[in-house]
């Protein structure tokens, strides 16, 4: 199985287990709140099919998707929301068959990019396991939501992996979207997963070091717990700085999510 065949694969089993949480509620549990502020779950579903058949558009209608790419951009930090509002308009079983579909074409439209070609998004070009990682890592942000808002507790699986590599791989990103300047030297990681194995990256002997389980890293990279909620070992300035500005999701710095015990974020 290539790369992109096997992120391809855990993103369509992460999507099925969101879906298999959701195809059974009625219409009005599609109402409910979610934690993200105005988001309900309908939201949340029409979001990741909005994107989904966007992804698929980009990686297979380039001119195509650069048009509807500049037209979003005019609206750019409204957008998301404004698809993400007509998408929860529809009925659910509407939202439910658009994401169906919408994934279902995105799935085969990255298993057919070219090795070495790059697709255009609202951020810099992405190989085809990179769109396939990125859309693993929203499914499981957006599916957490909608476990929150359900409260049920799904068990965790290595799939997060990618959440994680994810993770680490925009430390940078987190600093210069907030204005600031990404340290020099690299952070050690060392992370748990669910199945117990350690997964790492960064030297050995780094001075700053963020260690902890799989979950509680990837909810601090996707913004959907506070530090402080969090079982993770931050160790030396520079990891104390990231990690209260870390981001694996692209666009401008987001709020974060308020500490169970009402403490701010930091």
């Amino acid at each position: 199985m290539s790369i992109v065949d096997g992120v391809v694969a855990d993103l369509t089993a992460q999507s099925a287990e969101l879906d298999d949480l959701v195809s059974t509620l009625d219409d009005e549990a599609w109402s409910r709140p979610t934690p993200a502020p105005g988001w309900t779950i309908a939201h949340q579903i029409a979001h990741l099919a909005w994107t989904d058949e966007v992804a698929a558009l980009a990686a297979t209608d380039p001119d195509a998707f650069g048009a509807l790419a500049s037209a979003a951009l005019e609206n750019a930090t409204g957008f998301v929301d404004d698809a993400a509002a007509a998408g929860a308009a529809c009925s659910p079983a509407q939202i439910l068959a658009d994401w169906r579909r919408g994934r279902a074409a995105l799935a085969d439209a990255l298993r057919a990019v070219p090795d070495g070609e790059k697709i255009p998004w609202f951020g810099p070009p992405m190989s085809a396991a990179s769109m396939a990682t990125a859309r693993l890592m929203e499914t499981w942000a957006h599916g957490l939501d909608v476990a929150d808002a359900l409260d049920v507790h799904p068990e965790p699986t290595d799939r997060i992996r990618a959440v994680v590599h994810i993770g680490v791989r925009t430390r940078d990103f987190a600093y210069i979207v907030n204005g600031l300047t990404p340290p020099a030297a690299a952070f050690r990681y060392e992370i748990t997963a669910p199945s117990g194995d350690v997964w790492t990256w960064g030297p050995d002997d780094a001075a700053d070091v963020v260690r902890g389980p799989a979950v509680d890293f990837c909810q601090l990279v996707t913004q959907r717990r506070a530090l402080a909620d969090l079982d993770l070992e931050i160790i030396g300035d520079q990891a104390r700085q990231w990690s209260g500005i870390a981001q694996a999701f692209a666009g401008p710095p987001g709020a974060g999510r308020a500490p169970s015990t009402g403490q701010e974020v930091r």
